[in-house]
């Protein structure tokens, strides 16, 4: 029969304490990157929404406009208003406006608008320098069609 010698308080080891630092260390080890990941794709996520706001509002401005005069106008104005809104950067968006069927003035009455507005979300806490901020940056792009009336631009 094996006997089972009972350890002496002076043979245990001391682990006293030891629980919570390691409960601390990846707490925080596990914490910090899960904090940062949902930081950025609510600035992603903010992003993309202007963007979506921006080429659908651009979209229904110009093609219920009545000549192209008040439809660069709006246009300008949606975009100013979106840009400040969702925070998007000024300097890196982006709108295109064309028309389906090509080869007419775009917009034109009976075509189909298609706007599309991109940017660039640069990652929260890269810092400015050696252009990380451009390489840590993902793109966004959001797309809206428009049927314009046959009676656009009708005087």
């Amino acid at each position: 029969m094996l006997r089972r010698r009972a350890c002496s308080e002076r043979e245990r080891p001391d682990d006293e304490g030891a629980a919570a630092l390691e409960f601390i260390l990846v707490g925080v080890i596990l914490l910090v990157p899960l904090v940062y990941l949902i930081v950025a794709l609510g600035a992603v996520q903010g992003q993309t929404l202007g963007a979506e706001s921006g080429a659908r509002h651009i979209a229904r401005a110009v093609a219920t406009a009545p000549d192209a005069a008040t439809a660069a106008a709006r246009a300008d104005a949606i975009l100013a208003s979106v840009v400040d809104e969702y925070g998007l950067a000024a300097d890196a968006v982006e709108v295109a406006v064309t028309c389906t069927p090509a080869g007419s003035a775009c917009p034109a009455s009976g075509a189909t608008l298609h706007v599309t507005v991109a940017t660039r979300v640069t990652l929260p806490l890269v810092p400015p320098i050696l252009g990380l901020d451009h390489i840590a940056s993902i793109p966004v792009e959001a797309a809206a069609v428009q049927k314009v009336s046959r009676f656009w631009g009708a005087q």
